[in-house]
Order: structure tokens, then sequence, then C-alpha cells
């Protein structure tokens, strides 16, 4: 079997991945060695969410709107993330505030050693909880400041903004944000394909973390919402993980902590041109294989 499922990574308008990476000031990559060359950060996971060891540059297919590029270097990912984890303290979010903490803990216990971690609480306006930082001990009081907020409502897409744009500030090859939200009420008026733009624009990988049943309903602040949740995951290289009950979040935490650990940067080589794709492809040779891609923060995009 030479190939698996190919998780797209769509960059929304060709324009605006072009500016998202013309306006970026940090430094390049350090694995690009010229324009020609990019960077994407691959997370590649079997049947049951395990990352899979040992793929080399013979095992990954790239392909940029329909065609194939040549993969030249597959190493592990080294280089520092940059994570926001959205937390829904609304009113809703009574079930959901005992095992999120639990489930932060053991997350953050595993990835603040070398990464900068940021809590925002969602409920009536976005608000950092803990800034930036690999302080364990700060993120451990942060997480014990996690309460529900009696008649609030959920600002979720107001808080990608935001947190996109605090992101695209920041000087790092990764980052992600990570919300764990209920199905309450949305209280935020942003079109989705804004918050997906603000999200591609800063460079991030989005895998949220939804719990509850997530109905259909005609109110266009739930539709916008769960358009991000869907859309904004597929094209930034992220995932959706859907969960009925908030016990599941502690071991949805932990997998994809697992997976963050274990990204693979692959650099492969673009011929010259002046507009960047509008598509990439990730797939593996091997069975069996899901791979997740987002292309490293501040490259050049060749031409």
């Amino acid at each position: 079997m030479r190939t698996t499922r190919i998780v797209r990574l769509a960059m929304i308008p060709a324009f605006a991945t072009a500016f998202a990476l013309v306006a970026w000031t940090g430094t390049p990559v350090d694995a690009q060695g010229n324009a020609r060359e990019q960077t994407l950060f691959v997370s590649a996971v079997d049947a049951g969410s395990a990352p899979v060891e040992g793929l080399g540059p013979a095992d990954i297919l790239v392909r940029e709107d329909g065609a194939r590029r040549e993969v030249l270097r597959v190493s592990r990912a080294t280089e520092p993330i940059d994570i926001a984890l959205l937390v829904d303290n609304s009113t809703a979010s009574d079930d959901l505030i005992p095992s999120t903490r639990e489930g932060l803990k053991t997350f953050i216990a595993a990835m603040a050693p070398g990464n900068a971690i940021a809590i925002v609480g969602l409920a009536d306006r976005p608000t950092i909880i803990v800034d930036y930082t690999s302080d364990q001990k700060r993120l451990t009081d942060g997480i014990g400041r996690l309460f529900t907020q009696p008649s609030s409502g959920m600002t979720f897409l107001d808080a990608i903004v935001e947190v996109s744009q605090g992101l695209a500030k920041r000087d790092t090859a990764r980052a992600v944000i990570i919300p764990i939200i209920t199905d309450g009420v949305e209280f935020t008026n942003r079109h989705y394909k804004d918050v997906i733009e603000a999200m591609t624009r800063a460079g991030v990988g989005f895998h949220a973390l939804a719990v509850g049943r997530f109905s259909i309903s005609n109110d266009e602040a739930t539709r916008d919402r769960e358009y991000v949740l869907d859309i904004g995951a597929r094209d930034t290289g992220g995932q959706r993980v859907s969960l009925l009950s908030a016990t599941a979040v502690r071991q949805a935490l932990q997998k994809l902590a697992r997976e963050l650990s274990s990204q693979y940067k692959v650099v492969y080589s673009r011929p010259e041109t002046l507009i960047p794709p509008s598509k990439i492809e990730v797939s593996s040779v091997r069975a069996g294989i899901t791979m997740r891609a987002t292309p490293a923060r501040g490259q050049k995009t060749g031409g």
C-alpha cells in the first residue's frame, strides 16, 4: 500500500499566506538553506493516535497544488513551541473545569520544559490567566485560578483572533492554539473566515478539544464556531478532538502532548515561483499513518 490518508493543509487564499510570510519579522527557520527550501512541522500518528517513529525522506510525500515535491531532509523537531491554552470557564463549564485542571497539570508537566505556555480564560471576554512562560509553578498556580464564572458566556472566537495576533509578534518557529471548550453559548460575533485567516497569518496549528454534543443550530455565532472547529483545524494542520464527557479531557491532552513532542521537521524543495501554493498535502507511503503538518513560521516563500 503506497499511500495512506492525505491530510489537507489548506492555506486559505494564496495572498493571505504570502502576506503572513512576508510580514513575519522573526528569525528564519534554521533548517532552511535558501528560499527554495520549505519547512513543515509534521505529526505522524497511527490508528491509536500514538506517534510513529523512524520516518525518513522516503516515507513522506509532500504535494503542492497536486505537484509532488522532493523531500530533502527529515529530522526530529526540537524548536520550542509557543502554546496558548484557551479554557472555557463560562457558565457551561461546571463539569469541565475539574477534569481540565487535572488534564492541564499533566500536559504542563510534559510540555513546559523548553516551551512557553499561556493560559487564557474565555468567560465574558478573553482573559490572560498566565502569560507565556515555561515556569511550571506559575502555570500550576494559574490552573488553580480556573473557576466557572457564573452568568457568563464564552468568547471563543474573539480569543482565537486576539491570541493569534499576539503569537504573530513572537519569534518562534512553532506555535499552537489548544482550546478546551464546551458546547455552551458563544457570545462573540466573528465571521469564521476572519478567525481562520487570523490563525493562518500567525502560522499556528489549531488543536481543539470540544466537549459536548455541539448540536446543529441556526444561531450565527454557533455556526461560525462549528466552522472554525472543523475548517480551522483542517486548514492549519491541526485537529478537532470531539469528546462526549469532560472526564476524557485528561487522556486527550496526554495524547496531544505526545504528538507535539514527537513532531518531525520536514524540509522539501519548492521551484522558484512568485505565487505560493494554495494547498499543501502531506501523506506517508506507509499504511495506517495519519499525518498533520503546519508550515514553519518565518520562512521565505521562494521566487
